[in-house]
């Protein structure tokens, strides 16, 4: 088997080769890490390259599998976690050059705990922008992490290098973090498989009102297998839910007929969808009515900027981030110039501003969540461009994150939303649909997902080696 072959496997492939004794754990760890120092130099996804640390975890795995005491269905698999999920003896240095002394972390966020206890083989940590703060690539301490699919252009963020480095091959899956659209926003832009879940659904530290931790990968099925490991209750999330002991994966398959699916193109206020961009989401409702669903538009309950008031919390948050960091220099090594810039706007919000953002921000979920009533899913576009250049916070440098309407409601109403590459440009860069569901549907957006995935008339041949 080639090493590309052996990077392009899906989770079931390979861990069924470990189960009959084909692949070793140890193997497939050896030929990860040396493709993924390989691309990582293109594509500057990775950092925190630990090879000792997870051979050991691959010996344990490979006499697990020996065994026949495997952990489940991540034991042995080769990936990655983001920059923001905190574990023991590992930095966290929130994409922040002004991190960049501190010390390794004293405490594990609930996903490395999961993962850690599933035998998952972790190897490095990837990249993010600053504070989490931009639907970027660009971080002032990793420098710019650039999409593999073309590598002019952005990965997305603020889970920029995990998405880049499964595109890549390097690694099969990782866990990202999402605030207003940080694991699909990505995922889109590198033509992954990614999930929102339902609050609380995968606890997070540290605790938040609309950030969690969700999977990426190159298919459905591999983040439904991550997906159920993910998922687990931890009281130190006030958030968590109880764990509901569904295994995702096993539970994908889906008849779609008859389900009421609305096609949303238009947030009501914000920036309008590129024209592939809204071809690609009709086209996408044109194959779900196909298969027998019952499609319709949904009309956005929207008539304001209700981004505004998210945008504003935002703000307040990044400037209590700025301020707390160890040394102010704001040299661009210390702090991206952006995130900077945007944050520091944050200073002249009284409590009254932030008080009076988050009870629009309440109305707004209120009208959204009453308007999905009548529907089982809604599909929108992941994002209104297909992308924009690598050097790039955004679409917009004074809004870093102003693109990200499609994605950032439903952080706030607290809903299940994936993403998975429907179509390619003319520059063949990936384009993702977005599928919405109510709470606690995790599994229901994702058997849509696996649907649409099924259905797609594209070929994902994937950039394992990074094309200029």
């Amino acid at each position: 088997m080639s090493a590309e072959e052996l990077i392009g496997m899906s989770l079931a492939e390979l861990t069924e080769a470990y189960a009959s004794r084909a692949l070793s754990p140890v193997d497939v760890l050896r030929a990860t890490l040396s493709h993924s120092q390989n691309v990582n130099t293109a594509i500057n996804a990775l950092f925190c390259f630990r090879p000792e640390h997870a051979m050991a975890s691959a010996q344990h795995s490979e006499a697990r599998w020996k065994a026949g005491a495997a952990l489940g269905p991540l034991d042995g698999v080769p990936m990655t976690v983001k920059d923001s999920v905190a574990m023991v003896g590992w930095p966290y240095f929130h994409g922040i050059g002004a991190n960049r002394s501190l010390p390794p972390s004293n405490y594990d966020s609930p996903p490395a705990i999961a993962l850690r206890e599933a035998g998952a083989v972790i190897f490095a940590k990837t990249t993010m922008p600053d504070c989490g703060l931009m639907a970027s690539g660009i971080s002032s301490l990793h420098g710019i992490t650039r999409n593999p699919w073309g590598l002019a252009w952005n990965t997305g963020g603020s889970s920029a290098g995990a998405a880049a480095s499964i595109a890549a091959g390097a690694g099969y899956v990782s866990v990202g973090t999402d605030i207003a659209g940080s694991v699909r926003l990505p995922a889109a832009h590198c033509g992954l498989a990614g999930l929102k879940p339902t609050h609380g659904r995968v606890p997070h530290l540290p605790a938040d009102t609309m950030r969690m931790a969700g999977p990426m990968g190159r298919s459905v099925d591999d983040i439904a297998r991550l997906l159920t490991v993910l998922t687990r209750q931890d009281e130190r999330d006030t958030w968590s839910l109880p764990a509901d002991g569904v295994r995702y994966h096993e539970r994908l398959g889906r008849d779609v007929k008859g389900l009421k699916i609305g096609v949303l193109t238009d947030m009501g206020f914000g920036m309008k969808p590129e024209v592939i961009v809204r071809e690609t989401v009709e086209t996408t409702g044109r194959l779900l009515a196909g298969a027998g669903a019952i499609v319709e538009p949904f009309v956005s309950p929207l008539d304001h900027d209700a981004y505004e008031a998210i945008d504003l919390f935002l703000q307040v948050r990044g400037y209590l981030e700025y301020k707390s960091l160890p040394q102010h220099s704001d040299a661009p090594s210390d702090i991206n110039p952006y995130v900077r810039a945007w944050s520091l706007g944050g200073a002249k919000h009284s409590g009254t501003d932030l008080y009076q953002a988050l009870g629009r921000i309440a109305k707004m979920k209120a009208a959204l969540l009453a308007a999905f009533e009548g529907w089982d899913y809604v599909i929108s576009p992941t994002l209104p461009v297909v992308n924009f250049p690598a050097e790039e916070p955004g679409v917009s440098r004074e809004m870093p994150l102003e693109h990200t309407l499609f994605t950032a409601m439903f952080n706030q109403t607290c809903q299940p939303a994936s993403t998975v590459c429907m179509a390619f440009d003319s520059r063949h860069l990936p384009i993702g649909v977005q599928v919405i569901g109510h709470r606690f549907d995790d599994l229901g957006v994702l058997q849509v997902t696996k649907a649409l995935e099924d259905m797609r008339a594209v070929a994902m041949d994937w950039p394992f080696k990074p094309r200029p």
